[in-house]
């Protein structure tokens, strides 16, 4: 997922082996740089995207052997080699970012999906890589639980993200349930808004079960760190339910006792 959607999920925690920790930070570092490229200061789009492209640029120079031009790109080069991490998951992140920078709607969940395949799948597979179990099932796993995840922080997320011209609710989905963009500009919490959301929500939880497996597969502190991802996600999603979909008003975050009863249902696995 891109970097601002890790606020509710541990990134290089203590659960982490020791061993992969700065990798892990290197994946983030140059996620978050390339996500802020699309996202923060007063700069014009092309200006946005052609910082996108040289990231692009520098990866590419590692692909061919050469010697890139910045220190973060020397942390990418040591830990692709180390860990043979594939270089089109980088590519696949700079690609949504872009796509944030010119694509402000989507015309039905499949275009959603299009974009969590490269703005979230890429981190988890590139971990499986890091922890040598990227095997085809668990890669499956693994995309259900992302892609999952990126949904669950577009519906925290609805103001904000309408804040800067976005909206990642399926347009046709929006109009099957007779919601508008007006309901995300006025904060109007209707029947109709809660009726989408639900089904929104339902959905995102039936994801996230979906890969909730790679969790029992993977093993010792990788497992927990997964288990408490999943569980997480999936108390988000409650506390959305509990607010009665109004996130304009109550933005759901995991506090220090959601963290507790996450852990208490993280080993064993259990939701």
């Amino acid at each position: 997922m891109s970097v601002d959607h890790y606020e509710n999920f541990p990134v290089a925690s203590i659960l982490l082996p020791r061993r992969l920790r700065r990798a892990v930070e290197i994946i983030y570092n140059f996620a978050r740089q390339a996500d802020d490229f699309a996202d923060e200061g007063d700069i014009s789009n092309e200006e946005r995207l052609a910082k996108l492209d040289h990231f692009h640029a520098e990866l590419n120079r590692i692909a061919a052997g050469n010697t890139p031009q910045t220190p973060l790109f020397h942390d990418v080069a040591a830990i692709v080699a180390q860990y043979q991490l594939p270089l089109q998951l980088f590519h696949d992140l700079l690609d949504a970012f872009a796509q944030d920078v010119t694509k402000k709607r989507y015309a039905n969940f499949d275009e959603v999906l299009d974009y969590c395949r490269r703005s979230a799948n890429p981190v988890g597979r590139l971990l499986l890589h890091l922890y040598e179990e990227a095997t085809p099932q668990n890669m499956s796993y693994s995309d259900a639980i992302c892609t999952s995840l990126q949904i669950i922080n577009f519906w925290q997320d609805v103001k904000k993200d309408f804040a800067i011209g976005r909206i990642y609710l399926p347009q046709d989905e929006m109009a099957r349930f007779g919601v508008t963009e007006g309901h995300i500009a006025e904060g109007r919490v209707d029947a109709a808004w809660r009726e989408l959301m639900q089904f929104q929500v339902r959905r995102a939880r039936a994801m996230m079960l979906q890969g909730a497996p790679l969790g029992s597969i993977l093993s010792g502190r990788i497992g927990l760190e997964m288990r408490l991802i999943i569980a997480g996600g999936l108390r988000i999603l409650d506390k959305l339910e509990n607010a009665q979909f109004d996130m304009f008003r109550h933005r759901p975050v995991l506090r220090p006792f959601d963290w507790v009863i996450m852990l208490a249902k993280s080993a064993p696995f259990h939701l």
